[in-house]
C-alpha cells in the first residue's frame, strides 16, 4: 500500500512538472533544463552549470585628432620706404663756409686782403682755399687750406681752435709764416679723416709739444719749426707713419728719445734746439732716413757705429755740438752720402781714408775739431775743396789750431765707452768694392733752416 502511494505521488509530481509553465522549457539554444527531474529522481539539488558570458565587442578605435587649421596668410609686405631726400650738392661746402665765416672776424691783420675774396657761397673761389671731391661722398668740399706767407694776425684769441676741426674734409693745412698763437688745436681723427699734411711753421705757437698731432693717424708731413714749443718730444712721434718731421728752431730741452730709430721718416730736422746727451744707437734702424739735421744742440758723447747702417742717407749733420771721439770706420759704408758735417765739435784722431773714398761725397766738413791726421785720399778732397779741415791739429796743413790749444785738449784722457765698436764695418767690404757715383739728390732739409717757405 505504501509502495503504491509513493509511486502514485511520483507520477503526480512528474505530471505536475509538465503542467508547470517554464518548468521544462527549453533555453535559448534548445536545451531542456533538467532541474526538476534531478530534484524528483535524485532526491538532491545540483547547481546549474555556469556559462561564460559572451566577450563585449572591442571598443571603437580612437578618433583621429582634428586637422590643424591652415596657417594664417602672411602679413602683407611693408610699404617701401620713402625715397631719400635729394642730396644737396653743396652740403659739404656749406659746412666749410660756416667754419670760415666764424673764423674770419678773428683776422684783424690782413696785409694782402685775402678776406675780400671771401664773398658769396662758393669757397672754391676764395683765396687760401682749395676744393676737391670727397671720395666716399662724391660731393665737392674744401680739401685744402693754404695760408702760407699771408702774415695773417689778430688779437689774443687768434688761435686755430675750432677752425681746423670745422673743416672735416681737408687733406692739407698749410699756415706757414703767420701770427697764430696758442697751441696746436685738438685734432678729432673721426672728423679729420684725410688730413695728411700739417704745416704750422713760423708762427707764434707755444707750450709743450702738441700731443694733439698724435691723433692724426693719416699724417705724413709735420712741420712745427720756428715756433716756441718747449719741453719734451714724446716717443710716440717716432711711431707715426710720417715722411717728414721738422721741429727745428724751437726750445725743446731733453735727451733724444731712445726710439728715434723707429721712425719711418725720410727727413728729420732737430736743429737749433737744446737736445742733450748721446745720439741713440737706434738711429741705425731708421732704414728710410735720407736726411737728418742735429746741428746746433747740446749733444755729447761718441758717435754710434750704427750710423753706418744708414745706407740710403745723403745728408748727416751734427755740427755745433759737444760730440767727441774718433770717426767710426762704419762711416765708410755711407755710399750715398753727399753732405757730412761734423764741424765744431771735439772729434779727434786720424780721419779714416775709407770716409774720403765715398763715391758721392761732395761736402765733408770737419773744421774746428782736433783731428790729427789725413791720408792721401783725404788730401785729394782737400785739394778739390770738397773737404774742410781748418782749425784742427793736423801737422803740415794751414789754418790749424795752435800747438798750445792742441796740447791742452790732449792733456786730458778721452775714451769712448766701446772703442772696439769704432772699428766695425757693417757693410763688410773692402773699399775697392764700392759702387759708382750716382746723380746728386735735391737736398730738402737745409731749406727748413729758413723760416719762410715758398
Amino acid at each position: 500500500m505504501v509502495t503504491n502511494t509513493v509511486f502514485f505521488c511520483s507520477i503526480f509530481l512528474i505530471w505536475a512538472a509538465f503542467l508547470e509553465p517554464g518548468l521544462l522549457a527549453a533555453d535559448d539554444v534548445g536545451v531542456v533544463r533538467r532541474e526538476g527531474f534531478e530534484i524528483i529522481i535524485g532526491g538532491g539539488y545540483s547547481p546549474p552549470p555556469e556559462y561564460e558570458e559572451e566577450c563585449p565587442p572591442p571598443p571603437p578605435p580612437p578618433c583621429p585628432p582634428p586637422p590643424s587649421p591652415p596657417p594664417p596668410p602672411p602679413p602683407p609686405p611693408p610699404p617701401p620706404p620713402p625715397p631719400p631726400p635729394p642730396t644737396d650738392p653743396n652740403a659739404r661746402l656749406k659746412i666749410a663756409v660756416a667754419a670760415i665765416r666764424k673764423f674770419a672776424p678773428k683776422i684783424t691783420h690782413d696785409p694782402q686782403n685775402i678776406k675780400k675774396t671771401w664773398v658769396g657761397n662758393n669757397p672754391c673761389n676764395w683765396t687760401g682755399f682749395v676744393c676737391d671731391t670727397v671720395p666716399d661722398k662724391n660731393l665737392k668740399a674744401v680739401a685744402g687750406v693754404d695760408f702760407n706767407g699771408y702774415d695773417l694776425g689778430g688779437e689774443e684769441d687768434f688761435i686755430l681752435d675750432g677752425f681746423l676741426n670745422g673743416l672735416p674734409d681737408i687733406t692739407i693745412f698749410h699756415a706757414n709764416s703767420n701770427n697764430f698763437k696758442g697751441g696746436v688745436p685738438k685734432i678729432d681723427r673721426n672728423k679729420l679723416r684725410y688730413l695728411y699734411e700739417l704745416d704750422l711753421s713760423n708762427n707764434k705757437l707755444s707750450g709743450e709739444f702738441p700731443n694733439e698731432v698724435l691723433a692724426a693717424k693719416q699724417l705724413t708731413f709735420l712741420d712745427l719749426r720756428f715756433n716756441s714749443f718747449s719741453g719734451h718730444v714724446p716717443q710716440q712721434i717716432f711711431t707715426l707713419d710720417v715722411d717728414v718731421i721738422f721741429i727745428n728752431n724751437n726750445q725743446f730741452h731733453q735727451p733724444l728719445p731712445k726710439n728715434l730709430g723707429d721712425t719711418p721718416a725720410l727727413y728729420l730736422t732737430f736743429a737749433n734746439n737744446d737736445f742733450t746727451g748721446e745720439i741713440p744707437s737706434s738711429v741705425g734702424r731708421a732704414k728710410n732716413l735720407l736726411e737728418v739735421l742735429f746741428l746746433n744742440n747740446q749733444l755729447s758723447g761718441c758717435l754710434p757705429y750704427e750710423i753706418g747702417n744708414l745706407k740710403d742717407s745723403t745728408v748727416f749733420d751734427v755740427g755745433k755740438n759737444q760730440l767727441t771721439g774718433p770717426i767710426p770706420h762704419s762711416f765708410g759704408c755711407l755710399d750715398k752720402m753727399e753732405l757730412l758735417n761734423l764741424a765744431e765739435n771735439q772729434f779727434y784722431g786720424p780721419v779714416p781714408e775709407t770716409l774720403c773714398e765715398l763715391p758721392n761725397l761732395s761736402n765733408l766738413s770737419l773744421s774746428h775739431n782736433y783731428f790729427t791726421q789725413v791720408g792721401p785720399k783725404c788730401r785729394k778732397l782737400i785739394f778739390e775743396k770738397k773737404m774742410n779741415v781748418k782749425m784742427n791739429c793736423i801737422l803740415g796743413l794751414p789754418d790749424q789750431k795752435s800747438e798750445q790749444q792742441c796740447s791742452w785738449f790732449f792733456s786730458t784722457s778721452r775714451k769712448c765707452p766701446d772703442p772696439k765698436s769704432l772699428l766695425k764695418v757693417p757693410c763688410g767690404r773692402y773699399p775697392s768694392n764700392r759702387p759708382t757715383a750716382s746723380k746728386p739728390s735735391a737736398m730738402r732739409t737745409y731749406d727748413t733752416l729758413f723760416p719762410n717757405r715758398p
